[in-house]
């Protein structure tokens, strides 16, 4: 029988605390081994306790959790997954506890103390379980370059895939980046998004897995850390080079064309897919319509399998070449291991290197 996963339950509401830890009641992959009130508390117990995840809310007096996950992350490295409310100040703090190696994190429906939470127990316990089988050494703070720089050569990629024959590569035709990741992307998009040069000649079209309302706390973000240009996306708006567009946050996004240009569309009604909205496969599927475009692919890290379904039909319908991140960098090596399933990929590459090898597609 495999042995229970400890969890420490941080939060300043009692009333919380007793929520979440009766959400963990009978399930038999995790117990509650303790809580803690505020982020001095919880550096304490997690030292004492040694929880192999915590949940961690973002608002609290004393010490928030941003504050105490850099410490945790610092001297007792631990998988946490954050609580948050939706409000802009949250979710801004938010991204930038992923940024500094929170797993995931899972919105409150209704607010710091949210009465309702049972609507998210589902998703809360998933992630939880989820984090205890993640890689805690990729979990480290991502440096964050004053002036950010394309990367030298890597020596070799960690594996090559050889492209079908029929298949050519030509450097003047016009060519479009598209990512998708999910569970630890932030950081896996600010190590690829802040090594690309702001010259780059093709638009960058992003699928991150996150609620409504937080999508553009990350684009800003990434922004202020990037040479190119990152945003959330707009509806309508024209795809440009040295642009990064990110998909908002519970709405599924699309790339439609109108004449010569390329637009980004914006379908607040469609459902999820896969469990997804946005998803990459929408996201994908709808590039695949662009047959007068090259393609690079790029997969990173994140659960579940979304992703796999597009990169089988970019290939089929035009000029693709397909890069997933390699296992020994993931958070989480679900998507890219679905992706290199479909036998389709071109390159895997260890995530420091994925920005050379776009933009060796690019030369």
């Amino acid at each position: 029988m495999t042995s229970m996963k400890k969890l420490l339950v941080v939060d300043d509401s009692a009333f919380m605390r007793k929520l979440i830890t009766e959400f963990f009641k009978g399930n038999n992959e995790i117990e509650v081994v303790g809580t803690a009130r505020n982020g001095l508390d919880a550096i304490d117990k997690v030292k004492r306790l040694q929880p192999d995840v915590v949940t961690m809310d973002v608002e609290m007096p004393e010490m928030n959790g941003v504050e105490a996950l850099k410490k945790i992350m610092q001297d007792t490295p631990t998988p946490v997954v954050m609580l948050s409310s939706t409000t802009t100040s949250d979710a801004t703090i938010t991204v930038e506890a992923i940024s500094n190696g929170a797993v995931d994190f899972v919105a409150k429906p209704s607010g710091t103390i949210s009465l309702d939470l049972d609507k998210i127990k589902n998703q809360l316990v998933e992630k939880v379980v989820a984090a205890t089988k993640v890689s805690v050494t990729n979990l480290k703070q991502i440096s964050k370059p004053t002036i950010p720089v394309a990367k030298p050569d890597s020596p070799e990629p960690v594996k090559t895939v050889v492209q079908p024959k029929n298949e050519s590569w030509q450097k003047f035709k016009k060519k479009i980046v598209v990512i998708g990741t999910s569970t630890g992307g932030p950081r896996a998009l600010q190590e690829v998004l802040t090594t690309l040069p702001k010259n780059i000649n093709a638009p960058i079209v992003i699928v991150q897995h996150m609620p409504a309302g937080f999508t553009n706390s990350l684009a800003k973000r990434l922004d202020q850390l990037s040479e190119i240009t990152v945003k959330e996306a707009e509806n309508g708006e024209i795809l440009q080079p040295g642009v990064a567009y990110i998909a908002p946050g519970g709405n599924q996004m699309t790339v439609r064309k109108i004449g010569m240009t390329k637009t980004i569309y914006i379908d607040k009604t469609s459902p999820a897919v896969g469990g997804h909205k946005p998803a990459v496969d929408v996201l994908f599927n709808s590039v695949a319509e662009m047959t007068d475009l090259d393609r690079i692919a790029v997969i990173m890290t994140g659960m579940g399998a979304d992703g796999a379904k597009g990169v089988r039909e970019l290939k089929r319908t035009g000029n693709t070449r397909v890069i997933s991140e390699d296992e020994s960098t993931c958070v989480v090596y679900g998507m890219p291991k679905s992706v290199e399933k479909t036998g389709l990929v071109d390159r895997v590459e260890k995530l420091e290197n994925i920005s050379t090898a776009i933009l060796g597609y690019l030369e």
